[in-house]
């Protein structure tokens, strides 16, 4: 048996995790973070949303069913390292086409096994998501603190520019069951921030076509384009650095239908005059509930976010909406574990985001109706 070469996670607060190296080889720097699903490692690596972090599983087993070509949310694992408790040697699924060691390995993404990331999840609960680094070439601890306390962390980071597409292109066309079962196609400029391929998929399926623009498209040749809506996708960094994003969205509400996830959610509170805040250690996996304000429903529902908008960061009426710079707006959903506003809708102009992600390629499926509220807000235009 190969013997795999030993491996640190050091944390900027000076913690150190031991274990040994599984993937690719070398010293990766990002900002540690912990996700809570028990399936769907091969979307987290893929979701461009984890874009400069190092994401730690609190499922102990990781790699059980392999890896396949259907389910990458990208183009390429996004992720700046992986920490697990065991990553499987063998992969056992019928769709399987490779590990999860040999994908990483493809993929020069360092991973470390053997940390116990229980005390890890722990550390950044309690404490909050931390710089770090996982290598495999220097095994000093007091030297990696160094040059993690060096490096930079995520707030002021713009990284959306460094995952988006460089060139419009077209989704796909939207056929069979879909059109047929939803009536008129829309078409919709999709702005590419770190967008899933399957929230494309999805659109797809309730009859939306849409062409992907890169994230730094000014909003003139949207509004030029003729499009029946705007989609404002999920990505990585801190919005308040995506100014580009919150400038387009800006000029382009009032102006075309807008529905906005994720990072989306973010730029359509900022571009409506509202604020954003850095989580402690944020919102990653896919059982977090989400109480629907208008009809009292629990949601469960997929997270990635380290960020979120402030629902104090407007003035309210009297009837508590949030009066912004177009308006008011209704808060429409909202986090029961923390409080955390996971949703907003414009009242004067169709506009509406939330904050979790409703096409969720592994589950769970109970918000999947929000594509239907986009169709409707298309239909009644604006």
């Amino acid at each position: 048996m190969t013997t795999r070469p030993p491996a640190l996670l050091v944390l900027e607060d000076g913690t150190v995790f031991r274990g040994v190296s599984f993937g690719a080889t070398g010293e990766r720097f990002g900002e540690a973070v912990f996700n809570t699903g028990m399936a769907g490692y091969q979307e987290v690596l893929t979701d461009p949303s984890y874009a400069g972090q190092i994401v730690a599983m609190t499922s102990p087993h990781q790699g059980n069913y392999g890896v396949n070509e259907e389910d990458p949310e990208s183009w390429r694992v996004q992720v700046s390292a992986f920490v697990v408790r065991e990553a499987s040697r063998r992969a056992s699924s019928w769709r399987s086409s490779g590990t999860l060691d040999a994908y990483l390995a493809a993929a020069d993404v360092v991973g470390i096994e053997g940390v116990d990331t229980r005390m890890l999840t722990r550390r950044l609960r309690d404490h909050g998501s931390m710089r770090a680094v996982v290598s495999t070439e220097l095994v000093d601890p007091a030297s990696l603190l160094e040059r993690v306390r060096s490096s930079p962390g995520m707030e002021g980071a713009d990284l959306a520019r460094t995952v988006s597409t460089t060139e419009p292109y077209a989704s796909g066309s939207v056929v069979g069951d879909a059109a047929a079962d939803r009536g008129r196609v829309f078409h919709v400029a999709a702005y590419d921030f770190g967008i899933k391929r399957m929230i494309l998929r999805l659109l797809a399926r309730h009859g939306i076509g849409c062409t992907v623009f890169p994230a730094e498209t000014p909003a003139a040749t949207i509004a030029g384009g003729g499009f029946d809506g705007v989609f404002l996708s999920n990505g990585p960094g801190d919005p308040s650095a995506t100014a580009y994003g919150i400038a387009a969205t800006r000029e382009l509400i009032g102006k075309v239908p807008i529905f906005g996830i994720c990072l989306g959610h973010q730029l359509l509170g900022l571009a409506l005059g509202g604020s954003t805040y850095k989580m402690t250690f944020g919102h990653r996996g896919v059982n977090q509930p989400v109480q629907r304000l208008e009809t009292g429903t629990v949601e469960v529902t997929s997270h990635n976010h380290g960020f979120a908008v402030d629902p104090d960061g407007w003035a309210k009426d009297a009837e508590g909406r949030a009066l912004t710079d177009h308006g008011p707006a209704v808060f429409t959903h909202r986090n029961l574990n923390d409080g955390t506003l996971e949703g907003l809708r414009c009242v004067d102009v169709p506009a509406a985001s939330v904050q979790y992600h409703p096409e969720a390629a592994p589950g769970p499926h109970d918000s999947r109706y929000l594509f239907d509220g986009f169709r409707s807000m298309m239909e009644a235009g604006v």
